[in-house]
């Protein structure tokens, strides 16, 4: 159980545990300054008016070019590459 909960996932793009850790936490780290730039716009408009977008956005670029193409090991392809 704590194999899957802990490998399974950063196998299946590719990536060690610790590579996924850095890359998960550095898109977390991303997303809330997004939010924390929507937040401050919420209240000061003529502030961060794309900061947020455009976070998103590079955000979005980032994971669509680093997305695993090929089929892994076992045969199987990744769940984001088969729409589910």
């Amino acid at each position: 159980m704590l194999h899957r909960l802990f490998l399974d996932h950063p196998r299946s793009v590719g990536e060690s545990y610790r590579e996924h850790l850095v890359v998960a936490a550095g898109f977390g780290a991303m997303l809330f300054a997004a939010g924390f730039a929507c937040m401050i716009h919420a209240i000061l408009p003529g502030l961060f008016r794309t900061t947020g977008s455009d976070i998103i956005r590079r955000l979005h670029r980032h994971m669509v070019t680093h997305r695993r193409r090929e089929p892994m090991p076992d045969g199987n392809v990744p769940a984001s590459e088969t729409g589910e």
